[in-house]
């Protein structure tokens, strides 16, 4: 199927189609709601910069640490041109690195310090079907392919994230990995389909994070593994922070809890195997303003007279990794 605007979702319904014909049924009208420019009135001028873009399949990419399509000065200085313009027009990128025909898209955060973190802690991706729940604009999915995975679908409802994501697959469209217009709670129930999930950044958003951890044990197939990455708090058993208010300046962070307190919550919802692989304070330098995300970043969160609190006097973002697989 391909939609009205510039986004071809074709190869991935006929792939879902043949693992769920249930959940392929339901996606051309989840598709068409999240990138209605009736509900999103920017989306209009981010898919003409998609559109925009010149019809090249660089013989060069590189899923590295900065996803790296085409090489520079292999164009003129005018295509490179209308390529970065296009590209800004999607500005604020938030995760990567990218290097577009030699453009580094230096984006807030540098998410390759963050897959170094876990590569080496998880069950190889190599063949495995991976889905990757709020996404953002799909830099994780990149290192997925590098990392063989046999097809990657990213699902997060925000079309700016979407639009980026297929800004770069433009140039790599033969790579299997498509982004979704959706959240966590659009998909079936008791999907059991993807041999990993990853869910990085996400928990703290939800109201009740023991649903969104059951909803993330259903889309894996019995003994699948989770991949987590959250904040959490120092602290034992039972304890979690619940913020009055604004955490790090966001408005919408409901529970932090601590390692302890997440293992446990992972064992009541069905996973076992379950360890804390990583945990690490987020520093200025992993999350911060550039030239391509101008807005404040955590500089801005934290306290400016003790940098181990937040500007409410939280605890400042203290991030682990867990992974746990499905019960069997």
């Amino acid at each position: 199927m391909k939609t009205d605007f510039a986004i071809d979702y074709s190869s991935l319904l006929t792939t879902i189609e043949q693992l769920h014909p249930k959940w392929a049924a339901m996606l051309p009208a989840q598709i068409a709601a999240g990138l209605s420019t009736e509900r999103f009135g920017d989306l209009p001028k981010w898919l003409n910069a998609l559109n925009q873009l010149p019809d090249l399949s660089p013989e060069y990419r590189q899923f590295g640490d900065r996803v790296t399509i085409g090489r520079a000065g292999e164009l003129d200085s005018q295509m490179e041109q209308r390529i970065v313009r296009c590209f800004q027009e999607l500005i604020p990128w938030r995760k990567g690195p990218y290097e577009i025909y030699g453009t580094h898209i230096d984006t807030e955060w540098r998410s390759d310090w963050k897959w170094q973190r876990l590569i080496q802690q998880i069950a190889p991706l190599h063949n495995r079907t991976v889905l990757d729940v709020g996404c953002g604009n799909g830099y994780h999915m990149w290192r997925m392919l590098e990392a063989q995975a046999q097809r990657v679908i990213g699902i997060d409802p925000s079309p700016r994230f979407v639009v980026q994501f297929y800004m770069l697959k433009h140039f790599t469209k033969d790579s299997p990995a498509d982004l979704l217009p959706l959240g966590i709670e659009a998909l079936p129930e008791n999907l059991n389909l993807f041999d990993t999930t990853f869910s990085m950044g996400v928990l703290y958003h939800r109201r009740s994070p023991m649903d969104h951890l059951i909803e993330l044990r259903e889309t894996l197939r019995s003994g699948g593994e989770l991949v987590l990455e959250t904040l959490v708090i120092e602290g034992s058993q039972g304890e979690c922070l619940v913020p009055l208010g604004r955490y790090a300046k966001m408005n919408n962070v409901w529970f932090l809890p601590s390692v302890e307190t997440l293992n446990g919550w992972l064992s009541k919802c069905g996973f076992e195997n379950i360890r804390c692989v990583d945990s690490c304070p987020t520093t200025i330098e992993e999350q911060r303003s550039t030239e391509w995300m101008q807005f404040q970043s955590l500089q801005d969160f934290l306290n400016p007279e003790d940098s181990s609190r937040t500007i409410e006097g939280h605890p400042a973002p203290l991030r682990a990794i867990f992974v746990a697989n499905k019960k069997k």
